[in-house]
């Protein structure tokens, strides 16, 4: 006697389907999804007569790849984007984005420049984000209406802002943001001290404990230029990640974010603490901070994530820009054509991101039993034809307007490449109000 078929929430089935934590692409698959979770990954046929969706979702000329995980970013800060152009890293800081945030920066403005962030990330297939800003619970507040998955770092600085006075001050707003959202099912918290050129030692040591208290990662800029390192040899005699590993930072859950300029020493303790890095490689090129060694991290086994930066320094936060990028400057730097292979950089943009963000256990695959954070790329058209190989296509053919439809633990955001939220119709007006206000001091500055 023949089993009457599961009733499930959701059927999909693709063309394509790159598992990511297994080789290769299934063909003519489906995935079952049920309550949010992924349940079954099996062929068309068998799903047919396994289960019973309620809906099901057909993609004839698709793959289906785990939602693009952007493993950092400053969201707000899409508020900001083009306002100071061309310009190093430090001169873009001080003589233009710290300005402005210090004339703009509220709870209002990192609510709406998130939305910004949220749309343009959910459309581009980006499902989780980790960010780093200020007013955390402004993020969670955007990111939940957009249905998005969201790591919120918990920022710390000695610099005293409209959101906080100090290092100690910025923890404690942070951490009583993350209690507000501790049962929130897709907003998750990390710990983000800026940078070693802006946290005093007494601030990593209490951001030490608290990741060890509350099992909490840590997520820091480092090494991202060369004058932070000389920097770091004439105020503490060490380089910073060798100053962050003698205060106890380095470690499975710590990741380091840019991480471009990088001895073998630095590379050796990165591998011998089993830390993480993300790769940013837009912004590293448009700031003229320089080319991360990407192929000597990973021959070493060191886990790498993909990130965009902020929107301010990039422009775009298109993780599939970031994918082609990484790709061409691995095999362009090295030398050797087959360095970073399609299969490893969707890795990096996948499950890379969700095993630095310590999120490997939800998401970053389609395996049964995590969440289903999927994304949907058309491959079909002149673009894209003909088609040998999808995961080719995905790194060096597709770009983000491929995105058909994404979702978020099973809800849809994005169906045939339109927001599925009513709060996208909101944030026309609300940009323009920005744009105007950030215009206007920018003329009165000018002379």
């Amino acid at each position: 006697m023949s089993q009457a078929p599961i009733p499930i929430d959701l059927l999909i089935d693709a063309r394509w389907i790159a598992p990511v934590d297994k080789p290769g692409v299934l063909k003519n698959h489906a995935v079952a999804i049920h309550q949010g979770q992924i349940i079954d990954l099996l062929p068309l046929g068998h799903a047919l007569q396994r289960y019973q969706a309620e809906q099901r979702t057909s993609l004839p000329e698709h793959l289906l790849i785990p939602g693009l995980i952007n493993a950092h970013t400053h969201a707000a800060m899409s508020l900001m984007r083009g306002l100071a152009d061309d310009l190093p890293l430090m001169t873009w800081l001080q003589d233009h984005i710290w300005p402005t945030e210090s004339a703009f920066l509220s709870h209002d403005f990192v609510l709406d420049g998130t939305r910004l962030a949220c749309a343009e990330m959910l459309k581009g297939g980006i499902t989780c984000f980790n960010d780093m800003y200020f007013f955390p619970d402004a993020a969670a507040s955007a990111a939940a209406e957009y249905g998005m998955r969201a790591m919120i770092g918990i920022l710390t600085m000695e610099f005293p802002t409209a959101y906080a006075a100090d290092g100690e001050d910025y923890l404690n707003q942070g951490l009583a943001a993350r209690e507000k959202w501790l049962d929130h099912p897709t907003t998750h918290f990390c710990l983000a001290p800026h940078a070693p050129y802006t946290v005093p030692d007494a601030i990593f040591t209490q951001v030490l404990t608290l990741s060890e208290q509350l099992n909490l990662p840590i997520h820091c800029h480092i090494h991202e230029t060369r004058q932070e390192i000389t920097d770091s040899l004439e105020q503490h005699g060490k380089r910073p990640l060798q100053r962050l590993a003698e205060l106890g930072l380095l470690g499975p859950a710590f990741f380091g974010v840019h991480a471009v300029h990088l001895d073998d020493n630095d590379i050796q303790l990165l591998r011998q603490q089993g830390c993480s890095t993300v790769h940013c490689p837009t912004s590293n090129l448009k700031l003229g901070s320089g080319i991360a060694p990407l192929g000597q991290l990973r021959a070493c086994g060191i886990n790498v994530a993909l990130g965009t930066d902020g929107a301010a320094s990039n422009n775009r936060l298109d993780l599939f820009s970031e994918m082609r990028l990484a790709s061409l400057l691995a095999k362009g730097s090295s030398g050797d054509p087959s360095a970073l292979p399609c299969a490893e950089i969707l890795h990096m943009a996948t499950l890379g991101g969700a095993i630095a963000l310590g999120l490997e256990d939800k998401i970053g695959s389609i395996t049964p039993g995590k969440a289903a954070d999927l994304c949907a790329v058309r491959l079909t058209g002149i673009e894209s034809s003909p088609c040998y190989d999808p995961l080719s296509h995905l790194i060096n053919v597709a770009g983000r307007e491929c995105v058909s439809h994404v979702w978020v633990a099973g809800k849809c955001c994005v169906r045939d490449s339109v927001l599925q939220t009513q709060a996208a119709n909101r944030l026309e007006a609300s940009l323009a109000l920005w744009q105007n206000k950030l215009e206007s001091r920018r003329k009165v500055q000018k002379p």
